[in-house]
C-alpha cells in the first residue's frame, strides 16, 4: 500500500505586529493594522468603494426620494461597513486589534463607539425612531459582552450565532429601513465576526 502523505506541520503564526510607520501614513496603519499586504489593502479599497457607489445609486435607482444628505451619509454607511467586514478580517488588523494589552475594554470601546451608524439610521432615514436605535445598539452591546466573556475556543461559534440572532431580528422583529435593508446584517457582520473574534492572522505562504 502507498503511504499516504503526511498532514502538513502548521504554519508558524506571528502575532506580533510591525509598529505604526511615521507620519500621517502611520494613522492609516493605526486604523487598518500595520503591515497590511498589497491584496488585503485591494480587498478593503474594493469592499469600501463597492459599498459606498451602490447603498446611493440603489437609492437613486429605486427613487427612493433620499435627500443629498440621506445619499452622502449612506455611500457613508456603505463604504465604512463594507470595508470594514474585509478589513477587520484581515491578518493585519487582527495582529493590530489583538495584540497583547488589547482586552476587554478596547474591544468594547471599539465596539462602542459605533453608536453612530444606527443613530443616522434611526435619526436620518426612520425620522427619530430611537426604539430601533436602542434595540439595534443594545443588542450589539449585550451580544459583545457575552461573546467576550466565553472563552476563546467557543468565540468563533458563539459569534456566528449572535450573529444569525442579528439577523433574524432585522429581518422579523425591526421594520426594514428602504435602502438600508442590509444596513443590521452588515453592520454586526463587521463588528461581532470580523472583528471581535481573535482569528490566527496567517501569513502569505501559509
Amino acid at each position: 500500500m502507498a503511504n499516504l502523505p503526511l498532514t502538513p506541520e502548521p504554519p508558524a503564526i506571528d502575532w506580533t505586529p510591525p509598529p505604526p510607520r511615521p507620519g500621517l501614513i502611520g494613522q492609516w496603519d493605526s486604523f487598518i493594522g500595520p503591515g497590511a499586504t498589497p491584496a488585503e489593502l485591494t480587498l478593503i479599497i474594493l469592499a469600501a468603494l463597492a459599498g459606498g457607489l451602490l447603498v446611493p445609486l440603489y437609492a437613486l435607482g429605486q427613487q427612493l426620494g433620499w435627500t443629498p444628505w440621506q445619499l452622502a451619509v449612506g455611500a457613508l454607511l456603505g463604504a465604512d461597513l463594507a470595508g470594514g467586514v474585509a478589513t477587520n478580517a484581515t491578518t493585519a488588523a487582527q495582529r493590530w486589534y489583538h495584540r497583547p494589552g488589547q482586552g476587554l475594554r478596547a474591544h468594547l470601546s471599539f465596539t462602542a463607539v459605533h453608536f453612530i451608524h444606527p443613530l443616522l439610521v434611526a435619526w436620518l432615514f426612520r425620522a427619530g425612531d430611537w426604539v430601533y436605535f436602542a434595540a439595534a445598539y443594545g443588542y450589539l452591546l449585550g451580544a459583545s459582552l457575552l461573546l467576550l466573556a466565553l472563552p476563546l475556543y467557543l468565540q468563533r461559534s458563539a459569534s456566528l450565532l449572535l450573529y444569525l440572532g442579528g439577523l433574524l431580528m432585522s429581518l422579523y422583529l425591526v421594520p426594514a429601513t428602504p435602502g438600508l435593508e442590509w444596513f443590521l446584517p452588515v453592520f454586526y457582520l463587521k463588528l461581532l465576526v470580523s472583528h471581535l473574534v481573535r482569528e490566527a492572522p496567517f501569513r502569505p505562504g501559509a
